[in-house]
């Protein structure tokens, strides 16, 4: 392939999905990197490093270059991004614009990280979108009007909470609480209520099946296995929806405040709109069974789960590089 198109990142802390102009997402992965520490040599990447999470020797390191939504290791990110870039279009001659999305709370010296890890990877040039707008424009909102929109992307790392008119941001607020976070909750839950400890791929796991941020309508029981802290010896124990509804109260109750807070911050105007329509939650941790219904509970103002929520950042970061020219305001290049 000789000629390579725009492209736009989505640069997660738990997974990678990279769009092509005109052909859509092409590839989603988790962003992790198997590393041989004693050669340095990259082992696997995205999937198959996943799997090496918690089952590597000593001389394999399998990592998240990623933390928080921002870049923590600065090389191994940009070879997983030269790696990504690769596989989903092909070593070229011509060198493609790239937008990468980046969460709303960043400072200019993360900002300036991501944009060298992208160029050192293969970008002619780089763009950087702020989550909310992409998310955003990746749900089908228009934000060019002048009428208030507000997102909730829950990522991995992070949780960026927007009201958007006309195009920019006009109040924010990020934390970093999302669904990694969901994760370790779960996993300090199992280990002080049942003595067992479970590996973040097993918390993930309790997290899709059983997670609630509302009590369920009917119980939900799963199975997990882990290590039995008394005895060192694998155990399967039982958790049921309502233990994982007090595992994740925490988090989830710092998710509705931070909603609560960028409402109460919002333009009286704008507050309306918002009133009217309603909120838009995007981002994988927004999937979180009876999230949505706790920040209904919470402000009272009904709240819309996006079509496709984990790819709604990715979507709306490759369409924003036909309109490049109008986010200008939004978007920092580099």
């Amino acid at each position: 392939m000789f000629f390579r198109t725009d492209i736009g990142i989505d640069l997660g802390t738990a997974s990678v999905l990279v769009y092509i102009k005109d052909k859509g997402i092409v590839l989603q992965e988790p962003s992790v990197v198997a590393i041989d520490k004693n050669t340095n040599k990259l082992l696997a990447v995205g999937e198959d490093a996943r799997r090496m999470l918690g089952r590597t020797p000593g001389n394999i390191i399998a990592i998240r270059p990623l933390k928080d939504g921002v870049i923590s290791d600065y090389e191994v990110t940009q070879r997983m991004l030269k790696y990504f870039i690769e596989k989903s279009s092909g070593k070229s001659i011509i060198r493609p614009r790239i937008v990468v999305c980046v969460p709303s709370g960043v400072t200019e010296v993360e900002k300036r990280a991501v944009i060298q890890a992208s160029n050192q990877a293969g970008a002619r040039k780089t763009y950087l979108i702020e989550e909310p707008i992409a998310s955003a424009i990746g749900a089908g909102i228009d934000i060019t009007e002048p009428s208030g929109n507000m997102i909730i992307d829950i990522g991995g790392g992070t949780t960026d909470v927007a009201v958007i008119s006309l195009g920019g941001i006009v109040i924010s607020n990020s934390i970093k609480i999302a669904g990694n976070m969901f994760d370790e909750a779960i996993a300090r839950y199992v280990r002080k209520k049942h003595n067992v400890m479970i590996g973040e791929r097993s918390a993930e796991d309790l997290k899709i099946n059983v997670g609630t941020a509302y009590k369920r309508k009917e119980t939900v029981v799963g199975e997990i296995r882990g290590r039995y802290l008394m005895s060192g010896l694998p155990k399967v124990i039982q958790v049921t929806s309502d233990e994982m509804l007090e595992a994740l109260q925490e988090p989830v109750t710092a998710i509705a405040d931070v909603v609560h807070s960028v409402l109460e911050k919002t333009p009286p105007e704008l507050a309306a709109d918002i009133g009217n329509k309603g909120m838009v939650m995007t981002g994988g941790g927004s999937l979180l069974h009876g999230l949505d219904k706790l920040i209904e509970e919470r402000t009272g103002i009904s709240v819309t789960i996006a079509d496709d929520p984990i790819s709604c950042v990715a979507v709306g970061t490759g369409k924003s590089l036909a309109s490049i020219e109008f986010l200008e305001k939004s978007v920092l290049t580099g």
